[in-house]
């Protein structure tokens, strides 16, 4: 979460982290920051750590909690 929100700040994003829920982040993004606000986030959970077997994540994005799926 830390790696996320250094590198939100570092692209000028107006990305916003909202909240943890288990094992999910939650991110209120504008559209026109979507695709690369998405690689970003993919990349750098799958990357935190060094393991044997690949870490792999599921983004899932939409206008409202209805929309995700």
């Amino acid at each position: 979460m830390i790696h996320i929100q250094n590198q939100i700040e570092e692209l000028g994003l107006s990305t916003k982290m909202i909240m943890q829920v288990h094992d999910e982040l939650v991110f209120e993004v504008f559209k026109e920051e979507l695709q690369k606000t998405i690689s970003m986030i993919q990349n750098k959970m799958e990357t935190v750590m060094d393991l044997s077997i690949p870490l792999k994540v599921s983004i899932y994005s939409g206008k409202n909690w209805a929309e995700v799926d």
